[in-house]
């Protein structure tokens, strides 16, 4: 298309509202699941998420573990608080608050929604030079090794008492 070219007509703009696909977001995020068209960014230098509508299985795997661990984190907390342990992340401590179900449904949630932003955003580079999918991997590993603390600290508490 040349710079020259003139205005589209009317119909030709109407025909084109018509079947605007960028109006119909819902439709197309749960169809984009079943036929993914963009696998790669069209552009070697496109930076930005939202230049795939698919993602690798692994980030599947690594999200759902991560979500996994984190309610076994809650689950292990709160056993832990019962055994007379006390939270040590201050945050959480003020979630708590004798609230079990809200401290869970805060918990995953905000976990839930870090995890959907970094897989959003696991092909770009943060800071410019460390892969957000690295972030992801800590994630997943700092938990593994919370879970494990969890673990042993619950055999601890159990023996002393």
């Amino acid at each position: 298309m040349s710079h020259d070219s003139p205005e589209p007509t009317l119909a030709a703009a109407n025909r084109r509202q018509l079947h605007e696909r960028r109006r119909r977001t819902w439709y197309s995020l749960l169809l984009g699941n079943f036929t993914p068209r963009r696998r790669d960014p069209r552009r070697h230098n496109e930076a930005h998420f939202a230049a795939v509508d698919w993602h690798d299985r692994r980030w599947l795997f690594v999200a759902s573990a991560i979500l996994l661990f984190s309610a076994l984190d809650a689950v292990l907390t709160l056993t832990l608080l019962q055994f007379g342990a006390t939270e040590a992340n201050p945050v959480m401590a003020l979630l708590i608050g004798g609230n079990d179900l809200r401290f869970a449904l805060c918990k995953l949630g905000m976990t839930a929604g870090g995890v959907v932003t970094l897989t959003l955003i696991a092909r770009l580079k943060a800071f410019g030079r460390l892969p957000v999918s690295l972030i992801l991997y800590a994630v997943l590993g700092l938990y593994s090794v919370l879970i494990l603390y969890e673990g042993w600290l619950l055999l601890h508490l159990r023996s002393a008492h």
